[in-house]
């Protein structure tokens, strides 16, 4: 072995579930083809709309450093908004890089069956919390233990 661990795959999903099911919490319906259906092309549909804001805000941000080039008859305050414009449409493309990053994440924790376990405890997160939020990695119980510490 090489050492490297698919993060993907938490320790204790070693027998979780039969092939094709994802994790539930006791009491729960398992999920559906059809709900299985829904996650991933929520999930699909999530990972194109931020790819096509990632590109635009690179667009907008190479747009803006063209301008600052030619800003010979600007004065500070056109120079700050400029600036600030600039930083701002960096941050929302470096969010929405984060958010593709995590929707990637958690297609490929669909496809390798671990999609609704706790990459902390291995337990499920459970159902309804993953359809609310469908790139949770952690079960409510680790998230709030994570924001304690924080």
């Amino acid at each position: 072995m090489d050492g490297t661990v698919d993060s993907a795959v938490p320790p204790a999903r070693v027998a979780a579930a039969a092939p094709g099911e994802l994790a539930v919490r006791p009491g729960e319906d398992p999920w559906t083809p059809q709900e299985v259906d829904e996650a991933r092309s929520g999930l699909l549909s999530e990972a194109g709309r931020l790819r096509a804001e990632i590109v635009a805000s690179e667009d907008a941000i190479a747009g803006l450093m063209r301008d600052s080039g030619d800003g010979a008859g600007d004065d500070e305050a056109d120079t700050g908004s400029k600036n600030i414009t600039r930083e701002h449409e960096m941050a929302l493309a470096s969010n929405a890089r984060e958010m593709l990053q995590q929707t990637e994440r958690a297609l490929g924790r669909l496809d390798a069956g671990t999609y609704g376990l706790c990459e902390n405890c291995g337990n499920p997160i459970g159902k309804a919390r993953m359809q609310a939020f469908p790139r949770a990695t952690l079960c409510v119980e680790c998230k709030q233990r994570q924001e304690r510490r924080v």
